[in-house]
């Protein structure tokens, strides 16, 4: 939204069925091409993969439906996220956090030694992050111990980098901050995508030109529960979010 302002979004959050990172790559799949097939119907010209979970696992799915839809165009968080970290790295050794799914499929880390063979990669699974962002915890005890024992092993491999490898980590980025510690760059896939997303419209020619007269429109679909939803998109987007549409699957 900050960064292409004049274009319209559609957001499709699957909150009746969330979180991904705990579920089979099956399942995940099958979700995934329920949700790419809603959002084609809206016309949409780009499909941004915007969950880590989702882009570890099933961006094949995304992919092959844009491209039957007439070769739309895909982003998606971790090669983003992966770009960044190879990009800041001064040591060459990356530490990662995300979700069991996220980290078990190693995505990250072969979008990372793809882009520099010689990087060493340190992956952590943090499953108890989301619930504590969720339940808006951002700066508790509880949520400061539990990262500094997610991070401390990662810390000991002497990482100067880390990737917060989860779209809910960034709410936790000064509490991550601080128990990382000043030598250690945190990268945001979300700052990423979007550079990225502006940078392909422009090339593509598909950029909205904008019209004064027709701001632009932001639809949010969900599957269930959207007064919880609007709390804690309000609290990621530090906006109001306005109507929120529920989705009966």
């Amino acid at each position: 939204m900050e960064r292409l302002p004049l274009e319209n979004i559609v957001y499709f959050g699957d909150t009746a069925r969330v979180p991904y990172g705990v579920k089979s790559v099956a399942t995940i799949e099958q979700f995934t091409g329920q949700i790419v097939d809603f959002l084609l119907k809206h016309e949409v010209k780009m499909l941004i993969i915007a969950c880590n979970t989702m882009a570890a696992v099933a961006s094949h799915v995304v992919r092959a439906r844009a491209e039957a839809a007439g070769h739309l165009p895909v982003l998606d968080v971790i090669e983003a996220g992966a770009r960044a970290a190879a990009a800041v790295t001064r040591n060459n050794a990356v530490g990662v956090i995300g979700t069991p799914t996220t980290v078990n499929s190693n995505a990250y880390a072969r979008h990372l030694h793809a882009l520099n063979p010689g990087l060493r990669v340190y992956s952590q699974a943090c499953p108890l992050f989301v619930p504590l962002v969720e339940e808006g915890w951002l700066d508790h005890p509880v949520t400061r111990l539990t990262a500094q024992e997610y991070l401390k092993p990662v810390l000991a491999e002497g990482v100067d980098t880390l990737v917060l490898g989860c779209t809910h980590y960034p709410l936790l980025k000064p509490l991550l901050a601080d128990v990382a510690g000043p030598d250690v760059t945190l990268v945001d896939s979300a700052v990423t995508t979007a550079e990225q997303a502006a940078q392909r419209l422009q090339e593509m020619g598909l950029a909205n030109p904008g019209d004064p007269a027709n701001p632009a429109s932001y639809r949010y679909f969900v599957t269930d529960v959207p007064l919880r939803f609007t709390t804690i998109g309000e609290r990621f987007l530090g906006r109001s979010l306005g109507r929120v549409e529920t989705v009966a699957w």
